[in-house]
């Protein structure tokens, strides 16, 4: 097979160092089957970059990063590096990476698989088949605003951020919420705060003005970021498509992902836009964090990697038949009762990362024949 994809490897911390390699078996069954050809690097990033390098993202592994077709990250940071100054923390090198390779859109699907509805944090009849698609705008808004700092101030100290957005900001983003909608069930929830924000007017505002224009077949609902939330936790199917400012959509989706049962079910996809010659950065990456409490156990669940992987697969290479069999190995794995530590019942045997992932390769040899 020709076509030959690029892909940067970056395990990141903790966890990362075990469902990485995890993940691997199941890229290299794709390529030993022919059904995909891959060119994979590695690279290093936050924690393990700043022991590594001094800095939590090397210029290196950013023109690395730039340079691939898509890029698969595990997780970073840890109490290690607590310490360290706020500018080399391992969350500097991810902010960065997004920044720079100008990822706007995060996708984090929030999904609850048939097999795992009980393990949900609501009842399992408000949970089955939900099916629910959160787009955060990653690169701008409070995380990125300037001016910021702390500062002395009578009385003791003071911090300070600001929070800005544009119209091309808003609808770049917007586009990219409405056609998903397009391709799902046609109904777009733009989530803002416009009645005590000035961004968020104009966020409400610029959506709206864009829907009229070109999203006309869509149907868009607003609502405030406080009551999505409550009606998240109440009634997450009356939702598919959600799209929001960036540390709405940090708090939206981490409440969403409650629902699937476990963290460890979640992968997400961060894209930017298309250059002259088509070619889009991307960063795809389980939802979860390094989990220090587990490192080195063996016991980390692997597949929001190997579901992200999937998600890369789809949005970045156009490989829908091969993320269409990946999200059914894992729907059967799982309905077949295999099981890690954060998703088995009372009574389940839960298996080792290597276990999971090695479960998932062998029922995508059954299921291709």
């Amino acid at each position: 097979m020709s076509n030959k994809k690029k892909i940067l490897l970056l395990p990141g911390d903790g966890i990362g160092h075990e469902i990485t390699p995890a993940t691997r078996r199941v890229i290299d069954w794709f390529q030993s089957t022919g059904r995909a050809n891959f060119e994979i690097t590695n690279g290093l990033i936050g924690g393990s970059s700043y022991d590594a390098h001094g800095t939590p993202l090397t210029d290196d592994t950013l023109a690395q990063a730039k340079a691939s077709d898509a890029v698969l990250l595990a997780c970073i940071g840890g109490p290690k590096w607590d310490a360290i100054p706020f500018e080399l923390r391992p969350e500097r090198g991810l902010l960065k990476i997004r920044k720079e390779m100008g990822l706007f859109a995060n996708l984090r699907p929030a999904l609850v698989f048939d097999a795992l509805a009980d393990a949900s944090s609501l009842k399992s009849e408000f949970v089955k088949g939900l099916d629910i698609m959160i787009i955060r705008e990653l690169i701008g808004g409070l995380y990125f605003g300037q001016p910021r700092g702390i500062e002395d101030a009578p009385g003791g100290r003071r911090g300070y951020n600001t929070m800005t957005y544009s119209t091309p900001e808003i609808e770049r983003v917007a586009r990219v919420g409405f056609e998903l909608a397009r391709k799902r069930n046609k109904k777009l929830c733009s989530v803002d705060k416009a009645n005590v924000l000035e961004t968020s007017i104009v966020w409400r505002e610029d959506i709206t003005k864009l829907h009229a224009a070109e999203y006309s077949d869509v149907e868009l609902s607003h609502m405030y970021v406080d009551a999505c939330a409550m009606h998240l936790a109440r009634a997450p199917r009356d939702f598919d498509v959600i799209v929001t400012e960036n540390m709405f959509g940090d708090i939206l989706s981490d409440l969403a992902s409650t629902l699937s049962g476990s963290l460890g079910m979640l992968p997400s996809a961060s894209l930017g836009a298309a250059d002259a010659n088509g070619h889009q950065c991307a960063i795809y990456e389980p939802v979860h964090g390094s989990a220090p409490d587990i490192t080195g156990k063996g016991i980390a669940n692997p597949l929001a990697m190997i579901l992200s992987f999937a998600m890369m697969m789809r949005y970045s290479f156009d490989m829908t038949d091969n993320a269409d069999l990946v999200e059914q190995a894992v729907q059967n794995v799982l309905k077949a009762g295999v099981r890690t530590a954060d998703i088995a019942e009372k009574g389940q045997k839960p298996v080792s990362t290597d276990d999971m992932a090695d479960s998932v390769v062998k029922e995508l040899g059954l299921i291709a024949g």
